[in-house]
Order: C-alpha cells, then sequence, then structure tokens
C-alpha cells in the first residue's frame, strides 16, 4: 500500500509545483528602495499687469528772468558774474561804511642854493565818504625836517652859521583838511590844504643860518594807488606836489606819501 501510495504523492506534487510559481511570479513585488525627494510642483505663472496710462503733472512755475537792457558796461545787455566785484572793498564796490582812519607817513628831499632839505612827516586824520567815490576830512600833521649845506657849498667854504653847525632841525605841528576822489578802480586825486605853525630856518649874512617860528600854509595835490589790505583796510602810494615850494615852505616840492586807511563804525 505503500508502494503505491508514494508515487502517487510525487505526481501531485510536480503537478501543483508550476501552478504555485506562476503564483509567486503574479504576486507584487515591493519597493525597499529609500524614499526620494517629493515631486516639485510647479510655480504658478504670474499674472501679467495690465499697462496704465501716465498720471500728467502740473507744469513748475519758474521765475521770470530779467529783461537784459544795454548799457555803458555791458552794450550786448549780458553781465558778468560779479562783474562789480574787483578786490575786497575795491573801489567798484560800496565801501564797507562812511567813516574811516586816514595816516600817512612821508618822505621829502630838495637841494635849494646848496641847502639840502631832509623832511619826515605823518599826519592822522579822520575821512568821511560824502559818496562811494568822493571823501573829505579834517585831521593833524607832524614834521621834523633837517637842512643841511652840500657837499659843493661845504667845498666852496660855506659854513652854516658862526656857530659851526653841521646842519640845523626843526620840528612843526598843524591842522589840515583833505579831499580825495576815486577817478579809476585803485587810482585817485588828492588834494589838501595844511595851515602849519613851523619852525623853519633864514640866512642872515652876518650869522649865517638861523631857525625862528613862521605860519605856512602848504597846497598840496597829486595821484595816488591804493592796495588792499581786507575788506577793511588798504594801503595808499601818494606823490603830491607842493605848490608853494619856497625855502619858507615846510615840505619840499614833490613829497612822497605812503597812507594807512582803516574803516570804523558801520
Amino acid at each position: 500500500m505503500k508502494r503505491h501510495l508514494l508515487p502517487l504523492l510525487l505526481l501531485v506534487g510536480v503537478a501543483w509545483l508550476p501552478a504555485h510559481r506562476a503564483q509567486a511570479q503574479d504576486k507584487p513585488v515591493l519597493n525597499s528602495a529609500p524614499p526620494g525627494p517629493p515631486p516639485v510642483q510647479p510655480r504658478p505663472a504670474e499674472p501679467t499687469p495690465a499697462p496704465t496710462a501716465p498720471v500728467p503733472t502740473a507744469p513748475v512755475p519758474t521765475e521770470p528772468q530779467p529783461e537784459t537792457r544795454p548799457t555803458p558796461d555791458a552794450p550786448s545787455g549780458l553781465d558778468f558774474p560779479n562783474r562789480q566785484t574787483t578786490k575786497a572793498g575795491g573801489a567798484e564796490s560800496r565801501p564797507a561804511t562812511k567813516k574811516f582812519l586816514y595816516t600817512n607817513v612821508g618822505l621829502g628831499f630838495a637841494s635849494n642854493g646848496g641847502l639840502n632839505q631832509f623832511n619826515v612827516s605823518a599826519a592822522p586824520s579822520l575821512g568821511y565818504r560824502v559818496t562811494d567815490k568822493f571823501a573829505i576830512g579834517p585831521g593833524i600833521s607832524y614834521a621834523y625836517s633837517s637842512f643841511s649845506l652840500s657837499n659843493s657849498a661845504t667845498n666852496a667854504g660855506y659854513v652854516l652859521n658862526r656857530q659851526g653847525d653841521k646842519s640845523i632841525s626843526s620840528s612843526s605841528l598843524g591842522f589840515k583838511a583833505f579831499a580825495q576822489y576815486i577817478v579809476y578802480k585803485e587810482f585817485f586825486v588828492h588834494a589838501e590844504y595844511e595851515v602849519t605853525n613851523a619852525e623853519l630856518i633864514d640866512y642872515d649874512g652876518n650869522n649865517g643860518y638861523f631857525k625862528y617860528k613862521r605860519t605856512v600854509t602848504t597846497p598840496l595835490a597829486g595821484i595816488g594807488y591804493r592796495s588792499y589790505l581786507g575788506e577793511h583796510a588798504a594801503v595808499d602810494i601818494v606823490g603830491l606836489y607842493n605848490f608853494d615850494s619856497s625855502v619858507f615852505s615846510l615840505y619840499p616840492g614833490f613829497v612822497l606819501r605812503f597812507s594807512f586807511l582803516f574803516d570804523i563804525g558801520k
């Protein structure tokens, strides 16, 4: 019985094996690989903005330009910037103040009839500008003079006096008034009149030269040049001619002065 049962079991097993293999192949295979990154979601498209009409803007008001007219300084009617500004406080610009101090120092030399005269003077004044170009003012003056004989007179045997003096000195004090007008830029004309209680010298045939006092009037006039040191200060170089250049005059025929100007007040 066992002999017939064993071959039967073998036949049943052989018949069942193909069916089991087919079922094994039909069974789904599980994915054992690691999970990958999530799929990228597509970016939604941005809507295109609709074109907008430009907003009208109001025009910006502009200041009216001044009318250009021809002038003697600008025939075309156009002018350069800062045309009226030369130097600080220049003659073409309006002065900073009405009042100013005006002090000069003078040097002079003259020779008359073998007598030499050397002169140093100082004269402070208070000036007032009547207009931008015209100024006047009073002042005082002090002068020191030294008289000596020329070399030719000395070689000829002449002497100053019987005392044998080599030179005679004198001092003088006076009062004056001046006027000044700016002609062109830094150039001006200057005139003044001075009355001085002066110490002068005279000549005596018996005693020679001697010193004495005399009231002297001195009219002076000339031209000058102004160099500015800033808005409120300047230096003037003035050449003056003395219209009373006799032996009794306090100053020689030509006087060269260096004057200093300082604005004061408001």
